[in-house]
């Protein structure tokens, strides 16, 4: 069974996301496409919210949201319990997510990365294991109070 990732994006990130796209399914992902599906102006919100509940409902899957800077969409996963949104401009930036803050999905500033930025983040996102530990401990105060 392929591992399936939700991506989402509004239309800053259409073009973005269908080379992600292409390149997840390369790699063997089934890719859920939760929009948008043009470059048409659109609300980002709209597309992050079913990104961010998908990967809610499924504990240890990984989403990834794109819209021109990548601040709008982060802010709107990271609404939803158990989301650890990460904006992700270079790959340590990524690496350090996964690793130290087991973010659960990438979003991406298409309007700042080239084609190829962006698929190394993304390699590297999907590729680096939580570490755990003394990380743990600090996820765990992030739940609102």
């Amino acid at each position: 069974m392929k591992k399936q990732i939700p991506i989402g994006c509004d239309h800053a990130g259409f073009t973005l996301k269908n080379t992600l796209k292409q390149k997840l399914e390369f790699l063997g992902y089934e890719v859920i496409d939760m929009g948008c599906h043009s470059e048409e102006s659109i609300d980002y919100p709209d597309y992050a919210h079913p990104v961010a509940h998908h990967v809610e409902q499924n504990t240890g899957m990984l989403g990834l949201l794109i819209c021109g800077s990548g601040n709008g969409i982060n802010m709107a996963a990271n609404k939803h319990k158990g989301i650890r949104s990460a904006l992700c401009w270079k790959k340590e930036i990524a690496q350090l997510a996964r690793e130290h803050n087991n973010a659960n999905i990438l979003a991406l500033p298409a309007r700042f990365l080239t084609e190829q930025e962006a698929i190394e983040i993304l390699e590297v996102f999907l590729n680096t294991d939580f570490e755990g530990g003394r990380h743990q401990h600090r996820i765990d105060k992030i739940a609102c109070v």
